[in-house]
């Protein structure tokens, strides 16, 4: 169906309406007064409605053209981004930018430079995969993400220092070993252990594992959401990444474990597709080692 309409004629009332009269948004948009009366007396023939009327020296729009107007500026503005997005295609930006991210990472470390991101770049979808263990090797390796926020850094692949992350051994207040002052590695011994699971490894055999894994039972899981979970439901200890204890208002007990109480993990930001990265994950990789920056302490 063809419109009867056209954006230019839309453009135009709204310039009329911003500036008060048609003799304004004549000036405004360098055109003369008569040019805008056809337009506007061309668009309401169009239309079937009255979109304008004359009071003393303003020229005011109609109920209707009030109306058609909130329908309109939003489709104006995605007019414009239709623009802005065809100029950011055709210089050869992404269409979407794959992200992994460590399930150890803070997440707020990579969503909140992402609004600044997104904020300049409207062309550009964003992909965000969790990984652990393997999975957040494999990414890097495979070069199936663009960029990847990893732990350690993978064989071969340049990485910039991107966070810490400090691992808490932690159990619910109600818990047994919660009221003890220090806890020893017998004490572990015969409790539930609650792990989070390589979630790259196709079998048992292959699962990469970290850190200490003694207890004589465990409860294996998929994710730290999972853990924390079980941990407030009382089944065991785990130990967990300390920014994920924020929102837990105090229903949990950080563990005093006698030789390993807490540990570090860094975590590093990686460009696995190095120098064939796209333009737009270049940026958004700048963007991200520069809020790093800021975090880090200064060498």
């Amino acid at each position: 169906m063809r419109l009867k309409s056209t954006i230019d004629q839309w453009l135009t009332l709204i310039e009329i309406d911003n500036a008060g009269s048609i003799q304004a948004a004549a000036l405004r948009l360098n055109k003369s007064h008569t040019t805008l009366m056809y337009a506007v007396r061309k668009l309401e023939a169009q239309m079937g409605v009255n979109l304008l009327y004359i009071a003393g020296r303003k020229s005011v729009l109609t109920e209707h053209a009030q109306t058609l107007l909130r329908r309109a500026k939003p489709m104006i503005e995605q007019a414009r981004e239709l623009e802005v997005i065809s100029k950011q295609l055709s210089q050869g930006v992404e269409a979407e930018i794959i992200i992994t991210i460590d399930h150890l990472c803070c997440r707020s470390w990579l969503y909140q430079p992402l609004q600044q991101f997104l904020s300049v770049n409207s062309a550009t979808s964003i992909q965000i995969r969790e990984t652990s263990l393997t999975s957040t090797k494999n990414a890097v390796i495979e070069k199936s993400a663009d960029i990847a926020l990893v732990n350690i850094p993978v064989a071969n692949h340049l990485a910039e220092a991107f966070g810490i992350v400090n691992m808490v051994p932690i159990v619910a207040r109600t818990h047994t070993l919660a009221s003890k002052p220090k806890v020893c590695n017998d004490d572990l011994l015969v409790e539930t252990q609650i792990v989070v699971r390589d979630l790259g490894a196709d079998n048992s055999n292959e699962e990469e594992n970290a850190g200490w894994l003694k207890a004589q039972r465990r409860i294996t899981v998929d994710s730290f959401d999972h853990a924390i979970t079980a941990v407030l439901s009382g089944l065991g200890f785990c130990r967990v990444p300390e920014h994920m204890l924020e929102k837990l208002d105090n229903k949990v007990t950080a563990l005093e474990i006698q030789g390993g109480s807490r540990f570090q993990i860094p975590v590093h930001l990686v460009a696995p597709k190095e120098a064939s990265t796209g333009i737009a994950a270049k940026q958004l990789y700048e963007i991200l080692l520069a809020d790093a920056r800021k975090r880090l302490p200064s060498k």
